[in-house]
């Protein structure tokens, strides 16, 4: 899929990874038409930052520009579903920040609410799309590493204790799960398909949210991932494939344009893969959304909406194991 419609799009939200996004945008000559947050004056200084033509201090306004096709949501997670929601109500396609929502539940709503309304809404899991990703997969539908027989991915940072913070907050669905271990969990996805079974443990802070979370997964073919994420220690971040006949040793930090090395299986190198990407490569999903909708497509194709709302029930089974809920879910 090559060709695409450019689409003028909205940024909801003024957060980090709204500024990282529209770098990367701006970097790629996306149109991005306008932003919206909850404060005028945060959404006009976001706007003369990257030279958008509108701010608006709602997010309802900017759903109900007229001159926006799609809206990247870049909200923390709780409230993915409520801004997603606005959005599509407005006739808006969607470009929604991982993790896709809250719980599967959540994630059900959104895609029939996506379907039942012939629009896009995509999950922004932006490492599926980045160039060493590809090539991995293409490795590996070849037979390059032979049957896949074991996956493994941390991705482990050291944040503070501070209970205000996102990422040990619960009302902003804290814990390193869902913010930092939805990168591995989809990745084993990506790599090996659904879990057949997971296996947890984990270990919730002061403020209730998970700080570590270890999890063991089996899948259809027999492989075994195993996955780990942490937000009190910085680990290694790099990820490695096995095969029958051979291996990929991502270099870290793997969720990002890494490089990568594909060995045979005396450990010669096959393969020294360098990444050449622009900025951070968010952009790449950006245009993939922009050909989907040219191609009248109303999914995703390298995470679609039913790989995003099983992967939300994977996430769910991880937080019933090791105990961890979240303000409002059902007891």
């Amino acid at each position: 899929m090559t060709e695409r419609t450019p689409l003028r799009w909205g940024i909801l939200a003024t957060g980090g990874i709204a500024r990282l996004f529209t770098k990367d945008a701006r970097l790629a000559g996306l149109d991005v038409a306008a932003v919206g947050s909850r404060s005028a004056q945060s959404a006009e200084a976001f706007a003369a930052e990257f030279g958008i033509p509108r701010a608006y201090g709602s997010y309802q306004e900017l759903a109900t520009d007229d001159e926006v096709d799609i809206v990247y949501v870049a909200t923390p997670h709780p409230m993915h579903f409520e801004n997603t929601m606005l959005v599509l109500e407005h006739g808006k396609h969607a470009l929604v920040e991982k993790p896709f929502t809250i719980n599967r539940r959540e994630a059900e709503q959104l895609r029939e609410a996506a379907r039942s309304r012939g629009l896009l809404v995509s999950e922004a899991m932006w490492t599926r799309y980045l160039p060493h990703m590809v090539r991995i997969r293409e490795i590996i539908a070849s037979g390059g590493i032979g049957e896949v027989r074991a996956l493994f991915a941390d991705h482990t940072q050291l944040f503070g204790e501070d209970p205000e913070h996102r990422i040990n907050a619960l009302s902003l669905g804290g814990g390193a799960l869902l913010d930092l271990g939805v990168y591995p969990v989809s990745f084993a996805w990506d790599i090996l398909g659904a879990p057949t079974s997971v296996q947890a443990a984990g270990r919730l802070g002061s403020t209730g949210a998970d700080t570590e979370v270890g999890a063991v997964m089996t899948h259809a073919s027999g492989a075994v991932s195993t996955l780990l994420t942490s937000s009190r220690g910085a680990g290694p971040n790099t990820a490695h494939i096995l095969g029958s006949a051979g291996r990929i040793d991502i270099d870290r930090i793997w969720y990002t344009s890494a490089g990568f090395t594909h060995y045979d299986p005396t450990g010669e190198v096959v393969e020294q893969y360098v990444s050449d990407v622009p900025g951070r490569g968010m952009q790449l999903q950006a245009i993939a959304a922009e050909e989907y909708v040219a191609a009248g497509r109303f999914d995703g194709e390298l995470i679609t909406l039913d790989d995003s709302v099983a992967i939300m029930g994977t996430l769910d089974e991880i937080r019933r194991q090791i105990g961890l809920r979240y303000p409002g879910e059902d007891a």
